[in-house]
């Protein structure tokens, strides 16, 4: 494992391993990694590159330190930055693209091509929710919870948990009752209803998991493993027969692949494929 000078960033981590995952990190300990405007900008061009990244087959997101993140860094209070001597259409229209940039910087795990594999401990607040609801698969340890924190605040989330969430769990009416509430949901319930898929006693094993599967991800074929996150985000926010028919578009192409018999041969022989980059 090393650290790549090719991704560097003042509140991220990013470490390299040799097999192809990329293991993120947010670093703001100091802040519990309470996420500020450079946070989210640093996400956002993180994940983005990483997407392009042809080296890269899979991603871990966690956080270091004592908590994966305690959410909006009040601190900071980009969120209520405005130009105070404009009229309220034009504050409206400037808070709008500030919105939609912060969205895209939670949306950057969900676009980039390769899985990212969120790995939680302790606290998981407000904005937090949003970030890893954007990820293909959560983990935590048995001392995580999971907030919605926003109501709290005064405001709805608005940058994926309320789009993500039910869909993430299955149940418009837990997701309604957490916004709602505020209410903290612990890792037991999260892992019944499916926001985090596995359980661990400590960070350190959630992490070692995490790489392993991401590494075991990373040997697949590139083209199987990012076609099926592609297909699978369209499916999700289209019909069955939707999701049928853009498949068939797509793999029409993908399938004339030499991943394929490099698969079959692999199988055949008890041997592991080696696969080109994308």
């Amino acid at each position: 494992m090393s650290s790549s000078p090719k991704y560097q960033y003042k509140n991220l981590l990013v470490h390299i391993h040799p097999e192809g995952v990329a293991h993120v990190e947010l670093n703001r300990p100091k802040r519990l990694n309470a996420i500020n405007e450079a946070l989210v900008e640093d996400i956002r061009v993180c994940f983005t590159a990483l997407g392009q990244d042809k080296d890269i087959r899979a991603i871990v997101l966690s956080g270091a330190g004592r908590t994966f993140t305690s959410g909006l860094d009040f601190k900071d209070n980009f969120l209520l930055k405005g130009e105070a001597d404009t009229d309220v259409a034009r504050r409206a229209y400037t808070k709008q693209n500030h919105i939609k940039w912060f969205q895209s910087a939670m949306s950057a795990l969900e676009k980039c091509a390769q899985p990212v594999i969120v790995a939680m401990h302790y606290g998981v607040y407000g904005v937090a929710v949003d970030l890893c609801t954007a990820g293909d698969i959560r983990y935590g340890t048995k001392d995580s919870f999971y907030t919605v924190k926003e109501v709290d605040m005064g405001l709805a989330p608005d940058v994926g948990t309320l789009q993500r969430l039910p869909k993430v769990i299955g149940s418009d009416s837990l997701a309604r009752e957490l916004c709602y509430t505020g209410r903290n949901m612990y890792a037991d319930e999260a892992y019944r209803c499916g926001l985090i898929s596995k359980i661990f006693d400590t960070k350190e094993q959630m992490i070692e998991d995490a790489l392993k599967t991401a590494k075991i991800i990373a040997s697949k074929s590139p083209v199987a493993v990012v076609s099926s996150k592609h297909l699978l985000n369209y499916s999700r926010d289209h019909s069955v027969d939707e999701g049928l028919e853009y498949t068939a578009v797509w793999n029409s192409a993908m399938l004339m692949t030499e991943d394929i018999p490099k698969s079959v041969e692999a199988f055949m022989t008890k041997k592991p494929a080696t696969y080109s980059k994308l």
